[in-house]
């Protein structure tokens, strides 16, 4: 009787602390270790990181930072860093933690506009992915990849077509740049490359004719009126005469691109650069902006009419007026030239 009740008690301590054990497991490994009030926040973990760095971004998120150690160095997670953007959820445990920081990183959408130049894109992409803007650009102007790629510093602005698109925050520069290149292969599948053959026209000059229909109308429902405007003076042998290109060109002469200029001078229509329309005969060499693939569609589809003349139409802001033949055109021009001098826009 005495040895039993030995053996009962031996086995109300082994449960005990057999308990003690299971409820400190639980502690350490499942119960919850949160410290936020939203329903979950992200974190970021750059490229390179070491364990102590996780730590330091998720201390303030956590309960107790030591119990997350302990489990981490237990599930070898101290020794497989990977970077990327995480998701954490409020009431989540360090085994929960972990398993979303081995194997859960979230991609994020990235956008982008019609950006003015490759750096404008830089910056803007650096803005939302690990890459910093100089990797970018140094991975945009990548004299090898340009050669390989039948691009030149100036027209790869052609290349990046403006939408949303899913990527890795922890995205390379390289990997960003090689994304677009097959984003803007698979853009120019054989039907817009016919469209484009049927206007004379090559993927690259459609980009550059974009370009300018971008800068003169942002309604895209006039888009490819512009279009078949420049379409019928290219057809018909005439200058192009596009506003844009010329304050381009001043843009390119003075290296001020973010300079606004709202006015276009006779004085200016005289200066010698291929971006001139009013000087030099077809396309410029490049786009003088990235355009919206609205833009992009218009000039591979433009509307068929015989104008050959638009002009800003001041009774209906961002809209023009459009005409086939140069008086109507003059009278048009009339209009808006005595509207701009009453505002007392001079440049």
């Amino acid at each position: 009787m005495y040895f039993k009740k030995i053996l009962i008690a031996i086995s109300i301590i082994g449960l005990i602390i057999l308990g003690f054990f299971s409820y400190s497991i639980y502690n350490l490994i499942l119960a919850p270790n949160t410290n936020f009030e939203e329903r979950e926040i992200e974190i970021f973990i750059p490229t390179g990181a070491y364990f102590s760095d996780v730590t330091h971004v998720l201390n303030p998120y956590l309960s107790d930072i030591e119990s997350f150690i302990q489990v981490a160095k237990q599930k070898k997670y101290v020794d497989n860093i990977k970077a990327g953007r995480y998701i954490i959820k409020k009431g989540s445990s360090n085994n929960d933690i972990i398993n979303v920081l081995r194997s859960k990183n979230r991609p994020i959408k990235l956008t982008f506009n019609n950006q003015e130049t490759l750096e404008n894109l830089a910056g803007r992409v650096a803005q939302q992915i690990e890459a910093d803007s100089i990797s970018l650009l140094n991975a945009f102007l990548d004299p090898q990849f340009l050669t390989e790629n039948e691009f030149t510093s100036k027209d790869v602005l052609g290349m990046y077509l403006p939408n949303t698109y899913e990527f890795f925050w922890n995205t390379s520069a390289t990997q960003f740049r090689d994304r677009m290149l097959k984003e803007y292969r698979r853009f120019w599948n054989s039907d817009r490359i016919e469209k484009a053959k049927n206007q004379n026209l090559t993927p690259k000059q459609v980009s550059v004719l974009a370009s300018i229909v971008q800068k003169e109308t942002a309604q895209v429902s006039e888009q490819s009126r512009v279009a078949g405007v420049y379409i019928n003076r290219l057809r018909n042998n005439m200058l192009l005469q596009a506003d844009p290109t010329v304050i381009y060109a001043i843009k390119e002469h003075t290296g001020k691109h973010d300079t606004i200029i709202k006015r276009v001078l006779n004085r200016d229509l005289t200066i010698d650069s291929p971006y001139n329309t009013y000087k030099y005969a077809g396309l410029p060499p490049a786009p003088i902006a990235m355009s919206d693939i609205s833009a992009i569609e218009a000039v591979l589809s433009p509307e068929n009419h015989d104008f050959f003349y638009f002009v800003a139409d001041v009774e209906k802001p961002g809209f023009h007026k459009f005409a086939s033949t140069y008086s109507q055109h003059l009278i048009n021009s009339r209009v808006y030239h005595e509207w701009i001098n009453a505002q007392g826009i001079r440049r």
